[in-house]
């Protein structure tokens, strides 16, 4: 029964798919869990959860605020002609952001555990860290969803699509369940709406387990 750590995952999505599978499967994070069992989750910093127990794999998902490519003109210095919201980093202050962002990824990439995935999606990482190994969509998973995610994978093989889910064409361009037809995506903008968006696809967390559960057990037999 391998131990795996799901890092920056409340929801427990990945870490009840791994649980499913018979693994000792954790989910860790600062914020509650959401999925239900909390006697399954770590709230904590993650670097001290790694420091509990010799773990077999660890499944990172770290925040992706400061690595998207979106709002690349608030790294700049001002004057803006957007409205920014109260609270929000800008020039410097955001680039130190994006900085400490990388460095988190890099740390957890060096963290000690034999096998390892980061998720996030197309950003930053790809030009200040490393290339990713794979980017998957949550369609070629059985969610009706387009989402372009990237995995940084040290030790576990790419992931195989599953089931892949058409999309409806709307003046000759593809579009999938959480779009709108113009492409946007569907969720309205919210305090959570971030959250939200940053949860695991089912599909994609079913995926990660069966296919890397048993090579995780493998090795660290």
């Amino acid at each position: 029964m391998a131990k795996i750590l799901v890092g920056h995952e409340e929801s427990q999505a990945v870490c009840k798919a791994f649980r499913a599978m018979g693994d000792e499967a954790y989910s860790c994070d600062l914020k509650p869990c959401s999925g239900g069992h909390p006697e399954w989750h770590l709230q904590m910093d993650v670097f001290d959860a790694i420091k509990l127990m010799d773990w077999d794999a660890g499944i990172f998902f770290p925040d992706c605020t400061f690595l998207t490519i979106s709002a690349e003109w608030a790294y700049k210095e001002p004057p803006y002609h957007q409205k920014l919201k109260p609270g929000t980093l800008f020039g410097k202050e955001r680039c130190k952001a994006r900085e400490n962002a990388v460095n988190h990824v890099i740390s957890l990439w060096d963290c000690g555990i034999p096998l390892i995935s980061i998720e996030n999606p197309i950003g930053k990482l790809s030009t200040l860290f490393r290339k990713p190994s794979q980017i998957i969509q949550p369609y070629e998973f059985g969610d009706d969803a387009s989402k372009r995610t990237c995995l940084w994978l040290k030790g576990l093989p790419n992931l195989h699509p599953t089931n892949y889910i058409k999309p409806r064409i709307v003046n000759g361009k593809q579009r999938w369940g959480n779009q709108t037809d113009s492409g946007q995506n569907k969720l309205s903008p919210s305090d959570n709406r971030a959250e939200l968006r940053s949860k695991t696809y089912p599909g994609i967390a079913k995926a990660i387990a069966e296919q890397w559960s048993p090579v995780i057990n493998k090795i660290s037999l």
